[in-house]
């Protein structure tokens, strides 16, 4: 009997696609079994998508996180900022990025400018 997958639309399904898709997820390459496994990926994330929203970081917890990714250190993060004054200002929220500072940081730890531009309280 052919089994039939449909929307994911209550938490009850979605935790029975969780545990059909952990049973598919090693599927031989090019079996039945697979493609059902991709289909179900797809509904999951679609669900997902629509029931879990994920906050965008903050803008100093981005930067912290992709240099820790990089292996970037505050000399190396001073080159990008201007000095290290600025680095140790910024980190510890005590100034703000300026738009030059978004726009290297964009650039070369690759963030997306639209995290460094959110607004975030100051600690003064």
């Amino acid at each position: 009997m052919k089994q039939y997958l449909n929307v994911i639309e209550t938490k009850k399904e979605y935790e029975i696609a969780l545990k059909k898709f952990q049973t598919l997820f090693h599927a031989k390459v090019g079996s039945k079994e697979e493609k059902e496994a991709k289909l179900l990926a797809v509904l999951i994330e679609d669900y997902e998508n629509k029931h879990f929203q994920i906050p965008e970081p903050d803008p100093v917890e981005a930067i912290k996180f992709m240099m820790e990714q990089s292996d970037m250190n505050l000399t190396d993060l001073a080159k990008l900022l201007g000095n290290k004054s600025n680095v140790s200002k910024v980190l510890n929220k005590k100034r703000k990025l300026s738009l030059e500072m978004i726009r290297s940081l964009s650039k070369y730890l690759h963030i997306p400018a639209e995290i460094l531009i959110k607004d975030y309280s100051l600690n003064i």
